[in-house]
């Protein structure tokens, strides 16, 4: 099996990493092309080209890949997959430019230097290529598991948008203080800041851009929690507690209790 990927970047690497298959690169910048392949052992072809391989794997930024699609589908004769991150668009693209061949969006949710990880998959229209990969990923250590294109980016509203707009917006909030005022709790929140913004902006960037509600209710459940009255916090805060106290239950907390809750 050929397999073209289009973006050298560290998603793109990954995925020539895992699959066993003769692997090409392609990238707008030639150069990291060349790097790509001469670390894994492929070549490095235009990115405008028109050799056609078994796979095509799309490994670009996710507010790119309708068009990488439409630009690249004459160059892959059996299969078409993509590692963007979005699963709506790519699979909706692929299936007007590759109607009669195979189609495949993985996600994989983790950054690659913190691989094998769990790989969100939609086999849009699978078959032996497809297969083959899916194969790789699992044999790689990775805990593939199936879902749709509207499920996938509904959650990642949540897991990403979400999370990452509360970790950033702790950051620009917190003050400087002194490292003995930490709490485990603003202690493991520095270590997530210093996690997220230690990435590349223009990736968090299109996460907010791809699902951006996800940052809106954020910011609307902190403008509810600072504008809360006494009785209205506690409601909200039995809400996140997942109903591990009745609404109705006004019992007053023991010294003890109270001691317990605090960071």
């Amino acid at each position: 099996m050929d397999v073209l990927i289009v973006g050298a970047g560290a998603m793109g690497r990954w995925f020539g990493r895992t699959v066993d298959a003769d692997l090409a690169f392609a990238d707008a910048d030639p150069e990291s092309a060349v790097a790509a392949a001469d670390a894994l052992g492929g070549r490095a072809v235009p990115l405008d080209g028109d050799e056609r391989f078994d796979v095509v794997c799309l490994a670009v930024p996710m507010r790119l890949a309708s068009d990488a699609v439409a630009d690249n589908a004459h160059r892959a004769d059996a299969a078409m997959c993509d590692v963007t991150g979005a699963m709506g668009p790519p699979v909706a693209a692929m299936r007007d430019h590759l109607p009669d061949r195979e189609r495949l969006s993985l996600h994989p949710l983790f950054a690659p230097h913190n691989a094998p990880g769990n790989v969100a998959a939609v086999a849009d229209e699978p078959g032996a290529y497809t297969d083959a990969l899916l194969a790789d990923l699992d044999a790689a250590g990775n805990r593939v598991f199936e879902t749709t294109p509207e499920e996938h980016d509904a959650a990642m509203e949540t897991v990403q948008a979400a999370a990452h707009a509360a970790v950033l917006s702790f950051g620009l909030a917190a003050a400087d203080v002194r490292e003995e005022f930490a709490t485990p709790i603003s202690a493991a929140l520095d270590e997530l800041v210093a996690s997220v913004s230690g990435g590349t902006p223009r990736v968090y960037a299109d996460i907010q851009s791809s699902f951006g509600d996800g940052a809106d209710r954020v910011a609307d459940a902190a403008r509810d929690l600072a504008a809360a009255d006494d009785e209205a916090f506690a409601d909200l805060y039995r809400r996140v507690s997942r109903g591990d106290d009745a609404p109705g239950d006004q019992t007053p907390a023991s010294a003890d209790d109270r001691s317990r809750d605090r960071d």
